[in-house]
């Protein structure tokens, strides 16, 4: 008897207050093979919308395909661990989907790629499972079903791994214990087959998050042998175990959306291209608001202190040709765009008038007298107006995106490039702990 691919779907069975989706997606991948069965590469933490307002975190959803010999009974124990191990008490709205299928519908990856940039109805997922045939189970108003769908549909095209290292329990929600230093030593000894682990502007360590679920730390890479070997690195709490996640983070494809700058929507995510329409506003905390215009339209984009890109927003002039990307906030004057990347597609030309330099003398000229033009005080000659210079500008054409610190999780560090990768085969050693 044949294996049977039987693809899970989890989100939204965490809380504010603990619990974590990876830590039960690790869960999930141990209790299977402890009965036998095997993962195929990789458990996949799909990073959705950074933007909703009811997102914990970072809005991951896991998704993991088992090969079994017993769907019917690897199902009933998911579907009972989910159940018991839902933040549900703290405000979790867990979802859980399953296809068994060797193939994903094509359908179902739109939904997946469509739930990276905007908010999508709980309603329209469970339609979406009926008419594909999957089975699925929510607990609460159900939102995690959205997230249990993108997990199993999403097709990862360039991609990240990350190793997600565990407490043990009886040490969740105490403070953690990460030597600064030897997250230091990693980001140089490893950079950039990991990325992320360290600001060395602000010689802030990354790894660890700060609320009180699971997890002691994670490290980002380009491959699970490169996250792996770097987690030896790390001294402080020993954690219980670990698991590495194919995943989108790093990949920037939340921003792959073209947004209308005339039209921008709360909660969505994507890019604005036009030109910078007025002159940059400093505003309170030393944020910088911009003008974008597209057309007719005008859109209000907002560059944040933290992320490092105030200068260059500030240097920006009207007629700068820009693509801007980030979220879209409600605001009180209209929905803004939070901007997370900036690329400058040409900067404008801009010239002053100025007193004329003398060739020979290489100074410039001083003013004969109202209506009188200018004269060269060294060797007399003279000119009849002023000159008209071009001003050098710092600006050039080029993309810029948030220091390491302040970046989202799907966030595309400055160093990666956009391509697509095959997806490894096989699991690697040490993969799972």
């Amino acid at each position: 008897m044949g294996r049977a691919v039987l693809r899970v779907g989890i989100d939204d069975t965490d809380s504010r207050l603990g619990m974590c989706t990876t830590y039960l997606g690790y869960r999930i991948a141990v209790a299977m093979r402890a009965r036998g069965d095997e993962i195929a590469p990789y458990p996949r933490l799909i990073r959705l919308n950074p933007n909703v307002p009811w997102r914990t975190r970072g809005n991951g959803a896991v998704g993991i395909t088992v090969l079994t010999r017993d769907a019917v009974g690897a199902r009933r124990e998911i579907e009972e661990m989910v159940r018991r191990h839902s933040e549900t008490a703290n405000g979790a709205n867990p979802g859980l989907a399953f296809l068994e299928s060797g193939s994903v519908p094509d359908a179902l990856s739109e939904f997946a790629r469509e739930a990276l940039w905007r908010v999508i109805p709980r309603e329209r997922a469970a339609r979406l499972a009926g008419t594909l045939g999957l089975e699925c189970h929510s607990l609460g108003n159900g939102q995690g079903l959205v997230g249990a769908l993108g997990a199993i549909g999403y097709r990862l095209g360039d991609f990240t791994m990350e190793l997600l290292a565990y407490r043990s329990e009886g040490l969740v929600g105490t403070p953690r214990r990460i030597e600064a230093e030897s997250v230091r030593e990693l980001h140089e000894r490893t950079f950039p087959s990991t990325f992320n682990s360290y600001d060395a502007a602000r010689g802030r360590a990354l790894i660890a998050p700060h609320g009180p679920d699971p997890v002691l730390y994670g490290i980002r890479g380009e491959d699970a042998r490169s996250v792996i070997d770097a987690s030896a690195h790390v001294r402080g709490e020993r954690p219980a175990g670990h698991m590495v996640f194919a995943t989108n983070q790093g990949t920037g494809d939340h921003l792959a959306h073209a947004l209308d700058a005339g039209a921008l929507r709360a909660h969505e995510a994507g890019t604005i291209e036009g030109e910078v329409a007025a002159a940059p506003k400093v505003i309170s905390g030393g944020h910088v608001r911009l003008t974008v215009g597209c057309g007719s339209a005008r859109a209000a984009c907002l560059v944040y202190r933290a992320t490092g890109m105030g200068a260059l927003a500030r240097s920006l002039v009207r007629g700068d040709a820009v693509r801007l990307g980030g979220g879209v906030a409600r605001a009180a004057h209209g929905p803004s765009l939070n901007v997370e990347t900036i690329e400058v597609l040409r900067a404008a030309r801009l010239w002053r008038e100025a007193s004329p330099m003398c060739a020979p003398c290489r100074k410039r000229m001083k003013s004969a007298g109202a209506g009188q033009g200018y004269r060269c005080v060294r060797c007399g000659a003279s000119s009849p107006r002023r000159a008209v210079e071009e001003v050098a500008r710092a600006v050039r054409a080029g993309g810029h995106v948030a220091l390491p610190s302040a970046q989202r999780h799907l966030s595309r560090p400055a160093h990666r490039r956009a391509g697509r990768r095959a997806q490894p085969r096989r699991l690697e050693g040490g993969w799972i702990l």
